[in-house]
């Protein structure tokens, strides 16, 4: 085997090997909401307060202690005075409140296992509409759910959800697909269309990123507008490809190979790379427009609850 044909041989061999490289091109958006404290403190409480007889009872004291804190947002402490209340309250319409305010101030701390793991070890599972914070809990439950990941639990609560709360149920569904970046949900949704033709419009493709830069090292960077990082793959590129000609044209074979198999990481790292760019890129742009358009039109879940403490 001549040396040309080593060289060729040798290239297919790193190209099918970085063939197997994984290439992810679905989106992993970050999108986050800012609840300020005037917003919860805004909201009504769904429950009757305190009558005199009641606060001079030692849990009407820890269920009065327990409300203050969590108004001003000490979950922590709001939990601990509740879990004391709900110790000497015997069963009763007060008993579930309790249980709801501690799987609240669980929620809002953002510990979506104790939501559900409290949840079901509760009372409130017996609950019917006739409750007053019935369709908030439902909310609490549902995105709990999705936070944690159970899919089918979560399938299942919207369903519920649907037929008691038909409208929550599709601003729910609007605003997972929104925080998964579902876009082939989104798309079928007419209200989704600016959102979605604007994204669209500004996206960078990862397959032409990726062609661009095995077509000429550094040209899938400068898609992406990064144009130190497409002149350092270009000038690498260069080099390596120049001193592996060098090698194989002066019958330096190994180190020919040496050469080559660096190039091949970098030409092949490139292409990859782009690709990985091109996503990121597509992923900033999703959040950047994502994340506002939910906070200001009240599309995540918390927002969708009408009480408080």
């Amino acid at each position: 085997m001549n040396v040309d044909k080593k060289y060729v041989v040798l290239l297919c061999l790193l190209g099918l090997f970085s063939s197997c490289q994984r290439h992810v091109e679905d989106l992993e958006p970050k999108i986050s909401y800012i609840v300020q404290d005037r917003y919860l403190k805004s909201l009504p409480s769904p429950f009757p307060p305190l009558t005199d007889e009641e606060k001079k009872t030692d849990w009407g004291k820890e269920y009065f202690i327990g409300s203050s804190f969590a108004a001003s947002l000490d979950l922590y402490q709001a939990i601990t005075a509740f879990k004391r209340a709900h110790i000497l309250l015997s069963e009763g319409q007060r008993k579930l409140e309790v249980e709801y305010e501690i799987v609240l101030c669980y929620y809002l701390g953002k510990k979506y296992q104790d939501v559900i793991s409290y949840y079901e070890k509760s009372n409130l599972r017996t609950l019917t509409p006739e409750f007053g914070a019935f369709h908030d809990l439902l909310i609490l439950l549902y995105d709990s759910y999705i936070q944690l990941d159970e899919e089918i639990k979560a399938h299942s609560m919207l369903e519920f959800i649907h037929e008691v709360y038909p409208e929550t149920s599709e601003k729910l569904a609007i605003s997972t697909a929104l925080a998964q970046a579902d876009l082939c949900t989104l798309r079928e949704n007419e209200k989704m269309h600016c959102f979605i033709e604007h994204y669209d419009a500004n996206k960078k493709s990862v397959t032409l990123a990726k062609s661009l830069n095995a077509l000429l090292p550094g040209a899938g960077y400068l898609y992406l507008g990064q144009r130190q990082s497409a002149f350092t793959a270009f000038l690498l590129n260069g080099a390596f490809i120049a001193a592996a000609y060098e090698c194989f044209h002066h019958g330096n074979i190994p180190a020919g190979i040496i050469v080559t198999s660096f190039e091949a990481g970098w030409y092949f790292g490139g292409i990859y790379g782009a690709g990985e760019e091109a996503k990121f890129y597509n992923e900033r742009l999703y959040e950047c427009n994502a994340t506002p358009m939910m906070n200001r039109e009240g599309l995540f879940p918390v927002f969708m609850l009408k009480y408080a403490f």
